[in-house]
């Protein structure tokens, strides 16, 4: 199974934020530090927004940050709510399947198996899960650690 780029933008942009819990980030910031498009970051921003799991601060210092805490966000639901539908082959929509062997095929029961499989182990894991190695995270994606008297100062 393959997430859809939509999907893996909304998990690393909650993932950047998580890891940066003490300001506020811009779009321009998760773009940087992944190598993505902006605009299509705006995108996965707009709806995560309309969800609750980001709350976006406008102005000019303005920016982005969880409207969660990382334990409350939900991996499994994030996924089920960006991913478009998880058909995995063509038996599994009954209004264009024309594969001849769905009759008699036990793929079918197989694969249901496995996605219902899959989407349980991630509703097992929050974003506080993913976060754990976040001291790793933030130098791989080269993230400047600011000072607490610069956070006060704001």
């Amino acid at each position: 199974m393959r997430l859809t780029d939509y999907t893996d933008y909304s998990l690393r942009t909650l993932m950047y934020l998580g890891m940066h819990r003490e300001r506020l980030v811009t779009i321009q910031d998760i773009a940087d530090a992944y190598g993505i498009s902006k605009s299509h970051l705006m995108k996965v921003v707009h709806q995560l927004g309309l969800s609750g799991l980001v709350e976006t601060i406008r102005g000019r210092s303005g920016g982005l940050r969880l409207g969660k805490e990382p334990e409350e966000i939900n991996i499994g639901d994030v996924v089920q709510g960006t991913e478009p539908d998880f058909v995995m082959v063509e038996c599994f929509d009954r209004q264009t399947n024309e594969c001849v062997l769905a009759p008699s095929c036990e793929l079918h029961d197989v694969l249901r198996r496995a996605t219902h499989a899959y989407l349980s182990v991630l509703q097992g894991v929050t974003l506080a899960d993913l976060l754990r190695n976040s001291p790793s995270l933030r130098r791989i994606t080269k993230v400047q650690v600011y000072p607490k008297e610069k956070l006060t100062a704001a």
